[in-house]
């Protein structure tokens, strides 16, 4: 979402703290799966995304999306798991990114998961778009 003067948000992450800021921007992102590309020469993975703008006010008129970008750098493997790279025409709904010991973990719906082993931490997100009105604001059941 744009801020009052124009800006996008820009996040960048070297640490857990700072990665736990990023994972609660991209709660309930849409995925395409098309859009998770692996750059093996660059050491990145890439993804781009449909993020809800948690950061908007509940007191706004609407609530908002804006597409993003997701970037992880110094990744030395990709693992994917109940992701169907096949249906490249298909979403996956992102519900939290952490990092532990060398590796960063991004929990999908349907118990779909990226795994990124990476030799040091470090991720950007970045609003490449405008936000835009939504009237479906993602809800969660409590046990």
């Amino acid at each position: 979402m744009p801020y009052e003067d124009g800006r996008k948000l820009s996040l960048l992450a070297r640490d857990v703290q700072d990665l736990a800021v990023i994972s609660s921007m991209l709660q309930d992102a849409i995925v395409p799966v098309a859009d998770m590309v692996y750059l093996e020469r660059e050491q990145s993975f890439i993804m781009a995304l449909n993020r809800f703008c948690w950061e908007t006010p509940t007191d706004e008129a609407a609530d908002k999306r804006v597409n993003a970008g997701l970037r992880f750098d110094r990744v030395q493997r990709v693992q994917f798991r109940k992701i169907d790279r096949e249906h490249r025409e298909r979403f996956a709904v992102l519900l939290s990114v952490a990092y532990d010991s060398g590796v960063v973990t991004m929990q999908f719906s349907g118990d779909g998961a990226v795994r990124l082993e990476v030799s040091e931490l470090l991720c950007a997100l970045s609003d490449f778009d405008e936000a835009w009105p939504t009237i479906w604001r993602p809800e969660h059941q409590t046990p």
